[in-house]
């Protein structure tokens, strides 16, 4: 669908009164921004729901959305719908609390030991955290998918379209245009460029694949040549390696 045609479409729309035939054309027409907010999200459906299921839970978003889209905002739909498709299946896997309270506390303690060792080392390993937890292999790479999918959202902080990535606070009303506050975004992300390059070579690829080249964890393996729950494995080690750099970078 071309710019003019989606023009033409939200203006019948509108025109229409928002009339619920116009509305289920509109749905039909971005059903496959779903798919891609689905594909973008690091995680794996919980026991008892499935693919067809996240899709499902983003239909919510995207009528949500299309009900308070305001094309005269100046927005382009998908820069307004794809935070409200993806809230809406985070709404969904809470309720089914799919991210119990022990996962919780169990990250809690991976960030922790990796925040301790990177002070009182310099520098994170996998057997320094390891021994610190007491826990063996196997433990730990539970632990960094977990982290992974803790992190669901946490650094997306940008939507990548077509006419390139767009700030997801752009598709929501904000006043402020001090000086200040520029300057302290301007810090926070120098302080962010600075920690992706303290990582690791192989987490900083994953993070510059999943995050700027838009590639799910399925393309990603291809790439690394590992599987996908690897992969799901490396995305979550390499958030909570950045998370304890930041703070680190915070405290100093």
């Amino acid at each position: 669908m071309t710019s003019e045609d989606e023009k033409k479409l939200w203006e019948e729309f509108l025109a229409s009164s928002r009339s619920l035939a116009k509305r289920d054309e509109i749905v039909m027409k971005y059903l496959p921004l779903i798919k891609y907010v689905v594909g973008r999200m690091a995680l794996t459906p919980p026991q008892g729901l499935d693919y067809e299921d996240l899709l499902s839970f983003g239909v919510f978003g995207l009528l949500d959305a299309v009900d308070k889209f305001d094309p005269s905002k100046g927005f382009v739909f998908q820069t307004y719908a794809i935070p409200r498709i993806r809230g809406a299946i985070l709404d969904e896997l809470r309720k089914c609390d799919w991210y119990s309270r022990s996962a919780r506390e169990k990250v809690q303690k991976l960030n922790r030991s990796m925040e301790k060792i990177l002070r009182d080392r310099g520098e994170l390993r996998d057997d320094w955290i390891m021994e610190d937890m007491g826990i063996d292999e196997d433990e730990y790479y539970e632990l960094q998918e977990l982290a992974g999918r803790g992190y669901i959202t946490s650094l997306d902080d940008t939507t990548p379209l077509e006419d390139g990535e767009v700030p997801v606070e752009a598709t929501l009303a904000d006043d402020r245009e001090g000086i200040s506050e520029r300057l302290d975004e301007e810090a926070e992300r120098q302080e962010l460029a600075e920690a992706l390059a303290e990582l690791p070579e192989r987490e900083r690829t994953m993070l510059s694949l999943y995050y700027y080249e838009g590639l799910n964890l399925k393309e990603i393996g291809r790439v690394l040549g590992v599987t996908e729950s690897r992969v799901s494995q490396i995305h979550g080690k390499a958030l909570s390696m950045l998370r304890a750099i930041m703070k680190e970078k915070m405290n100093l």
